[in-house]
């Protein structure tokens, strides 16, 4: 009997609270000229989930699809063999062809001087 009483006088002081809350803040939006948005705007959209403009969606699909293209040359260019079953990187190749590189960049001559 007594929560009842008790809850008689909660009830009227929350919603006391969420009335005073809801002036509060719509004159703060007045006063900061502010927009608060609405939840379904806040909803992440599948397709643009940063909320970009739609040229920025753009200009961001472009550059992830250059990146994506220049990722798969740079991967391609990995030399691979099989070993035990399993395709791995062929460690060695890669350190002869980069010794070659920089044999034929010591080699040219750009850094020394001809007298």
């Amino acid at each position: 009997m007594s929560w009842l009483i008790i809850m008689a006088f909660a009830l009227p002081i929350l919603f006391g609270l969420l009335f005073v809350m809801s002036k509060f803040v719509k004159h703060m939006k007045e006063e900061q000229n502010m927009e608060i948005e609405s939840l379904r705007d806040t909803l992440i959209d599948e397709n643009n989930p940063v909320g970009l403009s739609g040229e920025e969606l753009e200009k961001m699909k472009q550059q992830q699809a250059e990146a994506q293209k220049h990722l798969r040359e740079v991967i391609s260019k990995i030399p691979i063999e099989e070993r035990d079953g399993r395709l791995r990187p062929a460690f060695d190749k890669m350190k002869k062809l980069q010794d070659e590189e920089s044999e034929k960049a010591a080699g040219n001559g750009k850094g020394a001087g001809k007298d």
